[in-house]
């Protein structure tokens, strides 16, 4: 926190000239008036989580979706701002860091000042940390000049990830009201905007006037749901990590005596490494929620790979390259199980040295099992969430180890004939995370920060500034807002047969759609990936010319616009009203009686089946 945030640096040509981008924005961001649309109230995804997320959130709970509309859209009851006065915002980085994060700080500032010179914008430096100190940096042009589309969070940096005690609460509480903030935008990713939403409740409660609003950045890509088709620094790491992917695999079509086992960042889920197979076509991706769906253990993830290698040995073809998501180590049953007791552990206090002796038998079984490199990682202490430290656990090298032995083992049994199996591992993640963000992240991020001011602009608190139809041009790209408690669930778990706990209403990562068309596209071509070396090469991230305009594969082949949706079916709903008032014929009334008693019932059972489906997690 007492690094020289801020200050202005020394850049290479090519940041240069990327500096000197400028971002698009969608019609309805421009001009200096803001004119806000706001739909139905909101509700909670799953009904059995109503009353728990209701209980939390009595001030911000079942707020109207917000849209923001172009100046020639005919919406009569819109509400039209054309005044603006002078505010002050603060904006944290709360999260990770991601590529894109330096554009949404560059966006709403513009924002600020286009719509009032006299507004403020104060970063808070060292993310959390900094704002319960108070420690702040004012953006100003100056500042700004050698961070525009720009990786990293350096600007202002960032330190924990979480404003959640009531100590911390409190002091963001103090901190805002001390330097008469208006709005508070918190950049990052679940866990921050979770964070977020309960300190929105928490200022409504105490009646603070600042207003929070979350931005959805994270590098895992896992803040997706029906408001949010995409994270800003998703596109980038994956476009910069299949270029790393794509040269592995040339350098092991090249050598034919090569196995890469590549460990790619993503938190808990797997859109990392789902998109990165893709884009680059590697042999072989175990993805978690693979892992999770079968139940595999870990000797059954290291048969199929032996199996894999086995058989393109047989096609004389002695090489390869395996992509590993760092959360697969959570994913499989016997290592989650033997982390759970290992933290539950440490919780207590038991020393590290001393934990293999206080493992049930079983897990004491597998601890001594796995090599010593394995064991230290396994003891480290966890992540402020209660997760593993993921990115220091090197699953890679743990499945090339098991696979190595296994397939000296069919050697010496006479079942495997080919070259002798060599391992190569990596962990790409810190590489691609502070790279320069991607044309799609740079003005992804900018028109993230417009909307937060038009959010604040409009008197919103415990909103998520949100894009739509992302996978159009950017003058097509759909602006609003939405409730983040709206995106909330329960976690429901069970400890025994006789209770079941509940945790804190949150925005959980998303996994990865095994019925997804993404991962449909990945099954369909699975097996000629495993066997003909269908390796593609997306080279370099490019900002100009042919796949400056790449969007990532998940956001094409997916029907995201539930934005858009909803407000059709307004529409439709709107046209029942006008077509069915009193007066109407008996045969109208009728119809329309009869469709919506059936459009009801089908929408009662699946709502209820969907929610009775996800009791426990």
């Amino acid at each position: 926190m007492d690094s020289d945030f801020g200050i202005p640096r020394e850049l290479s040509p090519l940041q240069q000239l990327r500096s000197q981008y400028q971002p698009q924005l969608p019609p309805c961001l421009q001009g200096t008036t803001v004119r806000v649309e706001f739909g139905d109230g909101t509700t909670v995804a799953k009904s059995g989580d109503a009353h728990i997320i209701a209980r939390a959130f009595p001030h911000t709970l079942g707020q109207p979706l917000a849209h923001f509309l172009r100046a020639t859209a005919k919406v009569p009851d819109a509400q039209i701002i054309t005044e603006h006065p002078a505010i002050r915002v603060g904006i944290v980085f709360s999260g990770r860091q991601a590529p894109g994060g330096h554009n949404v700080i560059w966006g709403l500032y513009e924002a600020l000042k286009v719509h009032n010179a006299k507004s403020a914008l104060l970063g808070f430096l060292g993310g959390s940390e900094g704002l319960f100190a108070q420690k702040t940096v004012e953006i100003t042009d100056e500042v700004l000049q050698t961070y525009k589309n720009q990786g990293g969070f350096d600007l202002l940096g960032r330190t924990k990830d979480q404003i959640r005690t009531t100590e911390q609460v409190n002091a963001a509480l103090k901190a805002c009201t001390d330097l008469k903030l208006d709005g508070l935008v918190i950049v990052g990713g679940v866990t921050s905007n979770t964070d977020a939403a309960h300190l929105a409740e928490f200022f409504a409660e105490a009646k603070c006037s600042t207003k929070v609003v979350g931005v959805p950045v994270t590098i895992n890509g896992d803040l997706k749901n029906q408001f949010v088709e995409a994270n800003v620094g998703f596109d980038t790491i994956c476009k910069v990590n299949s270029q790393l992917i794509s040269n592995v695999c040339t350098d092991a079509l090249s050598a034919e005596k090569y196995y890469y086992f590549v460990r790619l960042m993503g938190r808990k889920h797997s859109h990392v490494a789902l998109k990165c197979t893709l884009q680059s076509h590697p042999n072989m991706v175990i993805l978690g929620e693979e892992v999770t769906a079968s139940k595999l253990t870990i000797f059954d993830i290291t048969k199929q790979i032996c199996d894999a290698v086995q058989a393109r040995a047989g096609q004389d073809k002695n090489h390869g390259v395996i992509l590993i998501p760092e959360g697969i180590v959570e994913s499989i049953p016997e290592l989650y199980a033997l982390l759970k007791e290992i933290h539950g552990l440490l919780k207590e206090g038991v020393h590290a040295d001393n934990i293999s002796t206080k493992l049930s038998p079983w897990s004491s079984a597998l601890f001594e099992f796995l090599p010593p490199f394995i064991k230290k990682q396994l003891l480290l202490h966890p992540e402020s969430d209660d997760s593993a430290q993921l990115s220091q656990i090197e699953t890679e090298k743990l499945l090339a180890y098991l696979v190595e032995t296994e397939m000296n083992k069919r050697t010496k049994e006479g079942t495997y004939k080919g070259k002798k199996f060599n391992a190569i591992c990596h962990f790409f993640g810190y590489q691609a995370r502070g790279s320069l963000p991607s044309k799609f992240d740079c003005d992804y991020a900018y028109v993230l920060g417009h909307i937060c001011y038009h959010i604040l602009a409009a008197g919103l608190n415990g909103y998520m500034a949100t894009v739509t139809n992302l996978k159009s041009p950017v003058n097509k790209w759909k602006c609003g807002a939405a409730p983040m408690t709206a995106m909330m669930t329960v976690k429901r778990w069970s400890q025994n047969s006789g209770s079941t706990s509940i945790g804190r209403p949150a925005i959980h990562p998303a996994t990865v759609d095994l019925k997804g068309k993404a991962y449909e596209l990945l099954r369909q071509n699975a097996q000629k990936f495993l066997m003909e070396d269908m390796y593609r090469n997306p080279g370099p991230v490019q900002y100009d010319g042919p796949g400056a305009d790449a969007k990532a594969v998940s956001l094409c082949v997916e029907d995201q616009d539930y934005m858009g949706r909803i407000k059709k079916l307004q529409e439709y709903l709107d046209q029942v009203r006008t077509l069915v008032k009193p007066g109407c014929s008996q045969d109208v009334l009728k119809a329309a009686l009869s469709v919506m008693a059936s459009v009801t019932d089908v929408l009662s059972t699946i709502s209820s089946s969907s929610t009775s489906g996800q009791q426990f997690a």
